[in-house]
């Protein structure tokens, strides 16, 4: 799955969750930087995280460390964009939804490209 950031911003946010989630032991390996800066549509050529969760473990886990670091002080909006490797995708507000509401637009598009 890919996860990308709209906005000025999203290199950083991108940076940000990378360490974020590196630090989870269950997705050390599966996690990358991948894409170039650029645009300011989600997804067209803004910096993307790369995530092989397959399913099971990996993906609770990435659900449950988005939504952890959702929750921490950001000094822009937060939007998101989770692409699985068959085209399912959903958007994130942060503003918008709380962070349960974010976990569970999290595990419904990963259960719908699985």
């Amino acid at each position: 799955m890919k996860i990308s950031f709209a906005g000025r911003e999203g290199q950083d946010l991108v940076e940000s969750l990378l360490l974020w989630i590196a630090l989870e032991d269950e997705l050390r390996g599966r996690v990358k930087a991948d894409g170039l800066a650029g645009g300011s549509d989600l997804g067209a050529g803004i910096d993307l995280i790369a995530v092989a969760v397959g399913g099971g473990g990996a993906a609770t886990v990435l659900i449950s460390s988005i939504g952890a670091w959702l929750q921490q002080p950001r000094k822009s909006d937060v939007v998101m964009k989770v692409t699985t490797s068959e085209g399912k995708s959903v958007e994130i507000d942060a503003k918008r939804v709380t962070i349960e509401q974010a976990k569970e637009l999290l595990r419904n598009v990963l259960e719908a490209g699985q």
